[in-house]
């Protein structure tokens, strides 16, 4: 009798804790088996940066070149995770009808979007950590820790309102469209930012209009930390990231609930 109940199976709920974490493992397990994923999330940023920030000579006034670019392609870097782990994993998803099986599955709704979240949370940190290397390592930049640490929060922070731009994006078009769509928004949006080259470079108009894009203020925010800009409103910046989010995540909302 002693021996049945000790080789019982466990029968008690799982924690809430476990089922979100679990989930977590299982959506980064399956984009590391995804090579068409992987690689251009961590080599794309790498490969720029090096190419812009390293190899091709030049300076760029009273900035520094390696610097400025260790900011901005950290920017470029952590916006793809989450543009295409939210936008085109939840069309394919959505299309295929995975998204419908989960709903009606005993797992949390959350853990599914928090699952999303943390594998972007840790690719944004992999690409981070790639870009210091070769920054520090062979770009010569000098960058105190404490400015390396705000450098790194910020840039994880100012995924949010990117996932929830993917999100968004995700509700509105087919799996098969979705990659592109996100290029769409993704490519123009990195220029237009400046990510790429400095703003100062582009005609008046595009420097004013750079406003209205998320992810200038997030370069804001990041070429403030590193010292490549001056007078930088940080908590401005956090607060229009911060409201964009918002407004981003509630019309996801309302499209997921229209499914």
């Amino acid at each position: 009798m002693s021996l049945a109940v000790r080789h019982a199976p466990d029968l008690r709920a799982p924690s809430m804790v476990r089922i979100y974490l679990a989930e977590a493992a299982a959506e980064l397990l399956r984009l590391w088996r995804t090579p068409s994923f992987v690689a251009p999330s961590l080599a794309f940023p790498l490969v720029f940066y090096v190419m812009f920030g390293i190899v091709l000579p030049g300076r760029w006034g009273e900035l520094d070149k390696a610097t400025y670019l260790l900011a901005t392609y950290g920017v470029f870097g952590v916006i793809g995770p989450a543009l295409f782990g939210f936008g085109v994993g939840l069309a394919i998803e959505r299309q295929q009808g995975w998204l419908e099986l989960k709903r009606v599955s005993p797992m949390p709704t959350g853990a599914y979007f928090f699952a999303k979240l943390a594998m972007s949370l840790v690719f944004a940190l992999v690409i981070i950590l790639l870009l210091s290397t070769a920054a520090i390592g062979f770009g010569g930049v000098q960058i105190s820790p404490v400015a390396w640490l705000k450098l790194a929060g910020s840039l994880l922070i100012g995924t949010l309102p990117f996932c929830a731009l993917g999100l968004l994006i995700g509700t509105l078009v087919k799996g098969q469209s979705a990659a592109a769509v996100v290029n769409l928004v993704y490519l123009p949006m990195s220029i237009l930012s400046g990510l790429w080259i400095p703003l100062m470079i582009f005609p008046q108009i595009v420097q004013k209009l750079a406003v209205l894009w998320p992810a200038w203020h997030l370069s804001r925010i990041a070429l403030g930390v590193v010292g490549q800009a001056q007078g930088v409103n940080y908590l401005q910046h956090f607060g229009v990231l911060l409201a964009m989010t918002a407004v981003l995540l509630f019309f996801a909302a309302r499209r997921l609930r229209a499914h």
